[in-house]
């Protein structure tokens, strides 16, 4: 083999999963056709559950110092234009601002992480540079994937680098590589959903004097109320800007980018583009050692930040699964997993992305020509639209229940319980109903719970409870799985979680709750592991 894992996609996913397998000490390859990271704008937020996981993998302050200055509030704002009143202003706090808020609070409403504004060409650039120092990571930018054979035991891609054609074998390939999946495409997997709702140009922009001269307030998002579905985004460096707008020619992103500014600033137009609004899902996720992530499987409008961030998840939930499948201890059940948990989770962003632009296409539908005119009708207008949005635009900057609330109830790799675990698009209930992600807790001494996980299994002992876990340990130990017994002293994360004991994936779901040692360990750790199959 020429490595255990090849990974074909150098986006965000892509890399996320090296870093994460490199981290593992699972050898990998990354292969894109790219000769280097572009300067295009595409994602530009990591959400508060994506930066919990690269906390865990090391990254999370890394990546704050690359993205938006801490202190920059993060309000949204609907205008006629970024030089007037706006018609509607929604504050949201700055990462500094948040970052106070979780301190102080003490119910897992809040995550450990707030979000972090950052630039996909900024992110991507920080985390090659990081897979780039992992000794079993082997990084080839400029090198187009072809096609690819797979049989029992390994998966052959053929690979084209400088004008010659070579092969390279793996016992896995990921698939990473995008909406347009060439290597879904082979494996004649089909999209099924909403496509092509609605095509926008967008445009990036340097213009270093806006962001200070803007005279209604520092923030993320200016949406122009107009009907061609303006909006005007911050980039990280406060330097650069995006405009998404439905409009016939390149050329015309000028004049949208002027009268969005609504006053005379220098600037220089970096880049125009076409894309369209789609809300795909793949029919599955594999297909015998082909696994696929990210846009490959799953396409949604930007409305509530769940494109990349879907990703990472689904990065995050197949390093562990591939590292434990190819040391030994995961059985046959723990990467058939795959599908089984990150295909719903993709359906419900699909759901909540929906959700959100529904809701933005409402109030955009409030729009009249007459919404600028010094009249009765045009105030009337006006005020319709700010009702509206008020209530609308929320949808898509107050996604944390998806973004914190998605759980793999109902996994093969889950311990079942009657009842179904709390999900709200919008609102977030803290609970540890088996599947859902362990909520952040404060411990009594400062610590937070997440940081005193290991990385493999762990058992939460809470509350000071003395249980013997032995069996369960040596359970796990028969199947060779990385288990650990975690005390978590004080009473506030046993209040918050409910139960003297917690098992936790290495992904942070939970796996089983009970406040006695279960009556079948060895059932518990065969299901945990993936060794419970029929």
């Amino acid at each position: 083999m020429d490595t255990d894992v090849l990974i074909i996609g150098a986006g965000p996913v892509g890399l996320t999963l090296a870093v994460d397998l490199g981290k593992r000490g699972v050898r990998c390859m990354l292969i894109e056709q790219k000769s280097a990271p572009h300067m295009w704008p595409k994602m530009e937020r990591c959400n508060a559950r994506s930066m919990e996981i690269y906390r865990r993998m090391g990254l999370a302050e890394k990546i704050r110092a690359a993205g938006l200055p801490a202190w920059v509030p993060m309000d949204v704002f609907i205008v006629h234009s970024m030089a007037e009143p706006p018609l509607l202003h929604l504050p949201y706090p700055s990462v500094e601002q948040a970052k106070a808020e979780i301190a102080g609070s003490r119910d897992g409403t809040l995550p450990l992480e707030p979000y972090q504004l950052i630039s996909q060409y900024t992110l991507e650039p920080l985390l090659k540079s990081v897979a780039e120092t992992l000794p079993r990571v082997t990084v080839r930018y400029g090198c187009e994937f072809l096609s690819f054979d797979q049989d029992a035991n390994s998966v052959t891609a053929t690979v084209s680098e400088n004008g010659r054609t070579s092969k390279v074998t793996a016992k896995y390939l990921v698939g990473c590589d995008g909406g347009t999946s060439v290597i879904r495409k082979q494996l004649d997997i089909k999209l099924a959903g909403e496509g092509n709702i609605l095509q926008l140009r967008q445009a990036l922009y340097r213009c270093d004097e806006l962001f200070e001269r803007i005279p209604i307030g520092k923030g993320r998002h200016y949406h122009v109320a107009d009907n061609q579905a303006t909006q005007l985004i911050v980039q990280d460096s406060t330097r650069h800007f995006t405009v998404h707008s439905v409009v016939e020619k390149d050329e015309d992103m000028a004049t949208v980018f002027e009268k969005t500014v609504g006053m005379p600033v220098k600037y220089e137009m970096l880049y125009v583009g076409e894309w369209r609004q789609n809300l795909l899902l793949a029919d599955r996720y594999t297909e015998g050692r082909v696994l696929l992530a990210g846009d490959a499987v799953h396409l949604v409008i930007p409305t509530g930040g769940l494109g990349m961030n879907t990703g990472v998840g689904d990065a995050n939930d197949l390093g562990w699964k591939l590292a434990g499948t190819l040391a030994g201890w995961g059985g046959p059940g723990l990467l058939a997993s795959y599908e089984a948990e990150r295909r719903p989770t993709g359906q419900r962003n699909v759901g909540a992305s929906r959700f959100a632009s529904l809701g933005r296409r409402k109030w955009r539908a409030q729009w009249k020509p007459n919404i600028h005119d010094n009249t009765p009708e045009g105030a009337a207008t006006r005020a319709n639209l700010v009702a509206v949005a008020d209530v609308e635009q929320r949808k898509t900057n107050e996604m944390t229940g998806a973004e914190l609330g998605y759980h793999y109830a109902g996994s093969p790799l889950i311990a079942s319980e009657p009842g179904e675990p709390p999900y709200d698009y919008i609102e977030y209930r803290p609970s540890t109903f088996p599947g859902v992600r362990l909520p952040h807790a404060w411990l009594d001494d400062g610590r937070a719970a997440q940081d005193c996980i290991g990385d493999g299994y762990n058992l939460l002992r809470l509350g000071g409870t003395t249980a013997d876990v032995s069996a369960l340990a040596a359970a796990f130990r028969r199947f060779g799985a990385p288990f650990t017994a975690v005390d978590l002293a004080g009473q506030s994360a046993r209040d918050l979680y409910g139960y003297d004991l917690i098992l936790v994936r290495p992904d942070l779901h939970v796996v089983w709750r009970g406040n006695r040692p279960p009556d079948d360990p060895s059932g518990l750790a065969a299901i945990a592991t993936g060794h419970n199959t029929p």
